[in-house]
């Protein structure tokens, strides 16, 4: 059977789905899985999510992988996502991050067990439960998977809690561009803007993105193929307003998160004068990634192609400054924008588990 061990890894899994001439019948199903509990197991499919219950689990095994990340691939690009989405507060142990930002997001405000921490892991993550003590907030440990498995492991034997899991997505910046480009000439099937997201956490504290609302667009808003959009140095008072409508606030701290990379654009998409569209583009990771986060339409604007045409012009920046592949993270729950990636031509390079110490 399986363990919190297999989390993040290919499974199969054998399971009951009938009855038949008193005989059981029986489906197998192939996928990463992705959270394993006393009562269901959840696995990543090709053909999307899928929750089983333990009591239909007639067999399961971990299964060699396809095509996976190296581990020094998964190290460099949590490390270009960090650059991204940089936390004013930090420590290490060893080569762990310890990072803290008022509380402002999940990644921002916890720790990255990659590579050695220079001691027993029984001991490093005593020394982050104690790190996150003295500031006076909850000890979050973000754990990429299969990489950061044993500290998963080690946190399940403390009962630690688990968000829901975030895909790490990737994209080559030509393949971005030109999908884009076929969606604004509408040569590929477009399902509207997915509001709230990429993500850049599971925390439920900064709001569950509503990605499956749909309202029509106002008159006068601006279509996908004639929007203009404007990347800024800096976020303007309207785009920090939205910035903080979703996630929950904005303290000061979440400015420096926002603004503290040498490489970042804020894309600004009015109508009206008003603002409907932000989004916020970085380059880091020695100059290979483009990092996508806050990509926001508001829901007046939504079906209009906005999301779509935000990227595309973070897309050009980024490659006009030297990078050659986008990332971005989201919710797995969060099908609609999975599926809008997907279109772009975004796949997933690994999960991460934000886990949770007891009473956090």
């Amino acid at each position: 059977m399986l363990r919190q061990q297999d989390v993040g890894h290919r499974i199969v899994v054998r399971r009951i789905v009938g009855i038949r001439e008193g005989r059981p019948l029986f489906s197998d199903a192939l996928g990463e899985l992705v959270e394993l509990s006393e009562t269901h197991l959840t696995l990543a499919t090709a053909q999307g999510q899928l929750r089983v219950p333990v009591a239909q689990v007639h067999r399961a095994k971990r299964v060699p992988p396809t095509r996976r990340p190296t581990a020094a691939a998964v190290v460099a690009l949590e490390r270009a996502a960090d650059e991204a989405w940089p936390a004013p507060t930090r420590g290490r142990l060893g080569d762990w991050l310890l990072r803290s930002a008022e509380g402002w997001t999940g990644r921002a405000n916890s720790a990255l067990p990659i590579g050695d921490p220079d001691r027993p892991l029984a001991a490093a993550v005593d020394a982050v439960q104690r790190w996150y003590a003295e500031l006076g907030q909850p000890a979050l440990v973000n754990t990429p998977l299969p990489l950061a498995a044993p500290v998963g492991a080690e946190l399940d034997a403390r009962g630690w809690g688990t968000r829901p899991p975030t895909l790490v997505q990737t994209a080559p910046l030509p393949r971005l561009a030109s999908a884009s480009a076929d969606e604004h000439r509408g040569t590929t099937t477009d399902e509207g803007d997915a509001g709230g997201a990429p993500t850049d956490t599971a925390d439920p504290a900064s709001g569950t993105p509503d990605a499956a609302a749909r309202i029509d667009a106002a008159a006068g808003a601006p279509t996908g193929s004639s929007a203009v959009v404007d990347l800024a140095t800096a976020p303007s008072d309207e785009w920090l307003a939205i910035a903080a409508g979703r996630k929950g606030g904005l303290p000061e701290a979440a400015r420096h998160v926002l603004t503290a990379v040498d490489q970042v654009r804020f894309a600004h998409v009015y109508a009206d004068g008003t603002l409907v569209a932000i989004g916020r583009g970085t380059v880091t990771g020695q100059g290979r990634w483009l990092g996508l986060s806050l990509i926001e339409v508001l829901p007046v604007a939504r079906r209009q192609g906005l999301a779509r045409r935000v990227i595309n012009e973070l897309a050009g920046w980024g490659a006009s400054g030297g990078a050659t592949h986008a990332f971005l993270q989201v919710e797995q729950r969060n099908e609609a924008a999975v599926a809008l990636y997907q279109r772009l031509g975004f796949v997933t390079h690994h999960t991460y588990l934000t886990r949770v110490a007891p009473g956090g």
